[in-house]
């Protein structure tokens, strides 16, 4: 018999003569969860056969208690405990046990099968003079348990302290110790894969024995990355292998390899920010990295005065990649730029990109046009080809012919015609439009829009019953229309074609495990035309982004975040500006406005600039007012938004006093907002 059941009948003996009921079944009588002759079968059931009350009781009735009942039950049976045993009762749910002084106890003191077997928990350690032990069991007056616990604690000079716990709740701390010990193991491997990596990055072994070379390299360059140092490659083999693998693994959007006057620097690209990938390797091995990289991407090794585009396919980790390569003679040798073309790890959709639904609604609505155009702008690097593949990838239905143009084709999508610019035998964007038109489309792409004749085309073809889709380098949506007039596109062309333009940035998301929040000052708010009484309940938050010597010790004290890794950030989120065409911006349009009469229009039209979608990110959580200081910040975008809130709010919604138009705050009563 185990010593649960021997404890259980000592307890009724002690506790539950003939004609008793105690606290507990009174209380369950008076609930009418039971008559009293059920009470005295339950009690008599439990003497005989040393199962729980609670067990016999719900067994008897056929009913579970109540959570108000199973309280009392087990306050009664901790009480019971206390008084047979002796010894303070412990209830986890009133006093939580720390999981990690209890994890730590079990690994270093008292081992886990010990716990296991003779149904104990060790709590906590306690200071002062006579230190001790403290240990939750089941059955404190166990005296084989008794035995064995001192046995491990004199050989520490310690003392026990005993509790009393329910086994239901021996359970629960055996099962959070579980839980705890799973979190150290995949911490555990987590460490030790970062340290393997480390050690298969660490490239100070084949910097030594790469030296100075003139000739070619061995084009023996393999498919799979994933298995580089393998067999007797050279070590400047080895070591691009490494470059590209490392910029894979963390993520990466570019590299690049940028010869020093004395030394040799590799960068990577990740959420839209440079970022050092190796120490600074020595000079005497450009040569070397630069001839195996043209080669490997099919470029002239022997050119090295003029500027070279070359492309390299590789499998890593069972999926195909894609480096877009370019060469540039630099001062100190060529610099070689790869974009990092990774199919499977973007997500396409504009759910997906676009946080703001009535933003999103409106591009969705634009994308469904019959036809028209339809312009993506930004820097480059900012997301346009995957915002136009995600409007691509809504409209991809067997009933629509949807063709693009594009140099390079970045993304491959099933059921569409993509057609790769091949400049050297004159198909250029022009010329497959034109091809495009006898080719009966609905919806044609056009990866970028840089001369009058491409312009000129697809305008024309948005004007014939397709919807066409292509890039414009401008800063924001207005600017498209200012651009397109310095290609020599007449205005009443733009206006009759232009469904609506879509200005867009890319910037960091805040990590949201480690992000600080704060609160900005009066004067870092007016910066961006906010006000500290209107943002008084907004929660702002700054990325905690740890130096590299602050992140070399926060993962040796074990405190760095498991998300960013000490970055701050992970991730990128879409800021977006959304022109939509009105009668009012054609009529504009036809009278050849300015870029800043245009925005000014648009936003009192309720278009939402860039930076106003920015600020609401920030708002939401999603980054910071750094970010929106180094990615979208700009005069012009919030000068157009104030003129617009200055010609409609020209009375103070608090004391109603007459404002001047070059106002931010009213100086009545300081208030920060107008209204009409």
């Amino acid at each position: 018999m185990n010593s649960s059941s021997t404890s259980n009948k000592r307890l009724s003996r002690a506790i539950a003569p003939r004609n008793y009921f105690s606290p507990f079944g009174n209380k369950l009588i008076q609930a009418g969860f039971l008559q009293p002759e059920d009470m005295r079968q339950a009690l008599a059931s439990t003497r005989k056969s040393g199962r729980p009350l609670l067990q016999v009781v719900e067994e008897i009735t056929g009913r579970k208690l109540t959570p108000d009942l199973l309280r009392q039950y087990k306050k009664h049976h901790l009480f019971e405990l206390k008084i047979l045993y002796g010894v303070d009762s412990l209830d986890p749910e009133l006093h939580p046990v720390t999981t990690d002084e209890m994890a730590d106890l079990i690994e270093t003191l008292i081992p886990i099968d010990l716990c296991t077997r003779f149904k104990l928990m060790p709590l906590k350690k306690i200071e002062g003079n006579n230190k001790a032990i403290l240990v939750a069991m089941v059955d404190p007056d166990h005296l084989e348990t008794l035995d064995e616990l001192k046995r491990i604690l004199e050989r520490k000079n310690l003392e026990l302290q005993r509790m009393v716990i329910t086994a239901e709740d021996h359970q629960r701390l055996l099962d959070q110790y579980y839980n705890k010990k799973s979190e150290r193991d995949q911490e555990k491997q987590r460490l030790a894969n970062e340290r393997e990596q480390e050690k298969f990055f660490d490239v100070s072994e084949l910097v030594e024995k790469l030296e100075p070379i003139t000739e070619e390299e061995d084009d023996d360059d393999g498919d799979d990355i994933g298995k580089a140092n393998e067999g007797d490659e050279a070590p400047v083999i080895k070591l691009v292998n490494k470059i590209l693998i490392k910029a894979l693994q963390q993520g990466a959007s570019d590299i690049h390899v940028e010869p020093q006057e004395e030394s040799l620097r590799i960068r990577f690209r990740k959420d839209g920010v440079l970022q050092e990938a190796f120490d600074s390797l020595p000079r005497h091995i450009t040569t070397a990295v630069v001839a195996r990289l043209k080669i490997i991407a099919d470029l002239d090794i022997a050119e090295r005065r003029l500027p070279q585009d070359g492309k390299i396919r590789r499998i890593f980790q069972g999926r195909k990649v894609d480096f877009r390569v370019n060469s540039l003679p630099s001062r100190y040798g060529e610099k070689i730029c790869m974009r990092i073309l990774d199919n499977s790890a973007t997500q396409l959709g504009l759910d997906k990109l676009i946080s703001d639904e009535e933003t999103l609604a409106i591009v969705r609505e634009m994308a469904q046009r019959p036809f028209g155009l339809l312009l993506v702008t930004g820097p480059t690097g900012s997301g346009k080809s995957t915002s136009l593949y995600s409007v691509l990838a809504e409209r991809n239905e067997p009933g629509v012919n949807i063709s693009t143009a594009e140099d390079p084709i970045e993304y491959s999508l099933p059921g569409i015609t993509q057609v790769q610019v091949i400049r050297e035998k004159g198909m250029d964007f022009a010329s497959i439009l034109r091809a495009f038109m006898r080719q009966d489309p609905d919806v044609i792409l056009v990866g970028e829009t840089r001369d009058k004749e491409t312009a000129k085309t697809a305008i024309e073809a948005a004007l014939t019953g397709h919807l066409v889709l292509t890039t414009l380098h401008t800063n924001d949506a207005p600017g498209a229309i200012a651009r397109l007039d310095e290609m020599g596109i007449e205005p009443f062309m733009v206006s009759g074609s232009l469904i609506g333009v879509l200005a867009q940035r890319l910037m960091r998301r805040v990590c949201s495990e480690c992000r600080i929040a704060y609160t900005p000052t009066q004067e870092e708010l007016a910066r961006y035309g906010l006000s500290a009484v209107a943002e008084s309940e907004i929660t702002f938050y700054k990325a905690n982004s740890l130096t590299v010597d602050q992140i070399l010790e926060a993962k040796a004290a074990g405190n760095l975040c498991l998300k960013c890794n000490g970055g701050g950030y992970k991730g990128r989120v879409g800021v977006y500006e959304v022109m939509r065409m009105t009668e009012r911006l054609a009529a504009l349009i036809n009278e050849g406005a300015t870029t800043d009469r245009l925005k000014e229009a648009a936003v009192e039209e309720g278009m939402t600039t860039i930076l106003a979608y920015s600020l609401n990110l920030v708002r939401q959580g999603y980054t910071t007012l750094e970010e929106v200081e180094r990615v979208t910040f700009t005069d012009s975008g919030l000068e157009a938004e104030l003129k617009a809130k200055r010609k409609s709010s020209l009375t103070c919604k608090t004391c109603k006093a007459e404002l001047q138009p070059e106002w931010l705050d009213c100086i009545y009563c300081t208030t920060a907002r107008f209204t009409d």
